[in-house]
């Protein structure tokens, strides 16, 4: 399954599949993913929310990528490394898939691949999960992938519309 799959960067070419993306999964994104919902309404708004993303990675503040099919290159996913704080050489984790590849292993085939091109190629030291205890699948792709549960962080996260809720802090260290 996994041999099926890359992670890219978004480029240009990407708006139509990425804002089609996000239409069929708009239910499963409106909670965790309401700005990626409004960057992403129209096909317009994708082509912009793309070119933003490429400029995050030139300027090294967000790294957004595709998790593609390998052969069609279709989004079934997109994995961010985002929150990245250079002095402490710290990211953080943010991820969602489409519900077609939901529950096969390609968040936490996702994120171990980022987590060692974050190692590797971004010299960061500390990576973050941080996840609803109800999110079983976000909890369960941190601890598939050796991240260790830290904290509960206290109205940590407000859905739109919602009272804020406390989330769980899960990090991997690079121990090199």
């Amino acid at each position: 399954m996994e041999q099926d799959f890359i992670i890219s960067p978004l480029i240009e070419h990407d708006a139509t599949d990425l804002h089609r993306f996000v239409v069929d999964n708009n239910e499963r994104l409106r909670y965790y993913f309401p700005k990626t919902i409004a960057s992403n309404s129209s096909l317009e708004k994708s082509i912009e929310y793309i070119s933003i993303k490429e400029k995050e990675i030139q300027e090294k503040t967000n790294f957004t990528f595709a998790i593609r099919e390998k052969e069609s290159l279709k989004i079934g996913g997109l994995i961010i490394i985002k929150k990245i704080d250079w002095f402490k050489k710290q990211g953080e984790f943010a991820y969602c898939i489409g519900s077609q590849h939901e529950g096969k292993g390609l968040t936490s085939f996702a994120v171990k691949q980022l987590s060692t091109f974050a190692f590797e190629e971004l010299e960061l030291k500390t990576l973050q999960i941080i996840s609803h205890k109800a999110n079983f699948g976000s909890v369960k792709v941190a601890e598939n992938c050796g991240f260790v549960w830290k904290a509960t962080l206290l109205n940590e996260f407000t859905p739109t519309n919602e009272e804020p809720l406390d989330m769980e802090l899960y990090e991997l260290s690079n121990e090199k």
